[in-house]
């Protein structure tokens, strides 16, 4: 499903340069009668969607397309219909065939559909681009609770993907915006927005299906495990659950250092406290007042911090030593270390030598 999404977006892109081409070519000019703008027929309205759900396939794990999805796709089909409409209409009317362009086109399409249409789509662009945008940034929190080392798996490509698609996107608003209340551009003028589409296109392709998402099938967001506290005696079976769960989990932290091991994740934490990741999940956070992924950081800190004490920076590097600790990137492990000490690794390391 995300392979063929990405297709789809890609598909689009490549045909959109295609009608630019044509116009480019001077294709209108040297043939008076074509009929192509009948059949070039924009595909900005299936874009905002099938970027959408291309997003939401890549961060949720056994995503798929439903009936009750393709509701998201009836106004490019109202669309759509009225384009053919436009051209059956307009074939049947004396002198079609010497013209470019029939009746509909000129009185109708150009003056008001293709205004209304302009709006709409990029109406819901902005929308479905916030709502793409809200995903990303919900999965890189989710991440926090489920996995203890998150540098490969923060899927920043998706977040480059809307990036770059948002600033095509708005270079292409404010170039109608200054044709519309400026000046008329010319076509080379208008060239830019296509080679940066078509560079964009090549990045999309490459990286879209080159980037591993396998780990995602492991992944599902822990859900709350705790009913509400309805009356003190409940709110005591809470807090009981909790100091117990921890007792749990800090034996497994201090004496069987299980962070050390660089791709923890919650999943495996459950199974060897023997509860749900729910309650794991639930245990870190209101317990600790910590998600998943910081609670274990703080350990591989002080794992490291008391290795650096007895010596062992002497026979590794400090990022070997912090993969020795079970971090697994160096800029998280200076992230982390910067965060919870005020300091460099290397600022660190000389107050101890002082």
């Amino acid at each position: 499903m995300l392979d063929v999404l990405l297709a789809c977006i890609l598909l689009i892109m490549c045909y959109h340069r295609t009608t630019y081409t044509i116009g480019f070519m001077d294709w209108y000019d040297t043939y008076r009668n074509t009929k192509i703008n009948y059949f070039l027929v924009s595909m900005e309205m299936l874009m905002a969607p099938l970027i959408y759900f291309y997003v939401k396939s890549a961060l949720t794990p056994n995503f798929k397309l439903q009936k009750k999805h393709f509701k998201h796709f009836i106004p490019w089909l109202i669309f759509f219909v009225l384009k053919m409409g436009i051209l059956i209409y307009d074939s049947q009317q004396p002198g079609f065939a010497e013209n470019q362009n029939g009746y509909l086109v000129v009185n109708f399409e150009w003056p008001y559909l293709s205004r209304i249409v302009s709006v709409f789509s990029t109406a819901q662009m902005l929308l479905y681009l916030a709502f793409s945008f809200q995903l990303f940034y919900n999965y890189k929190k989710d991440i926090q609770q489920f996995f203890s080392n998150t540098a490969k798996k923060e899927l920043n490509w998706i977040r480059n993907f809307l990036f770059i698609y948002s600033f095509i996107f708005l270079y292409g608003i404010g170039q109608i915006f200054i044709e519309e209340f400026i000046v008329e551009m010319s076509w080379t003028q208008r060239w830019w927005i296509q080679f940066f589409s078509a560079l964009a296109l090549l990045y999309f392709g490459v990286k879209g299906y080159f980037t591993d998402f396998d780990f995602l099938s492991i992944f599902e967001k822990p859900k709350s495990s705790f009913e509400p506290k309805r009356s003190v005696a409940n709110a005591d079976d809470v807090s009981e659950k909790i100091e117990t769960g921890k007792k749990a989990i800090n034996t497994l932290f201090q004496d069987e250092k299980i962070f050390l091991d660089p791709e923890l994740n919650l999943t495996q934490l459950a199974e060897k406290t023997k509860l749900n990741r729910a309650e794991v999940s639930e245990i870190i956070n209101l317990g600790f007042g910590k998600n998943f992924n910081d609670f274990v950081n703080q350990f591989r800190i002080e794992e490291f911090k008391k290795r650096l004490g007895g010596g062992d920076h002497q026979q590794f590097s400090l990022v070997g030593l912090a993969f020795e600790c079970g971090f697994n990137s160096k800029a998280t492990f200076n992230r982390v270390f910067k965060k919870e000490m005020k300091l460099t690794p290397t600022e660190y390391l000389n107050t101890l030598k002082e």
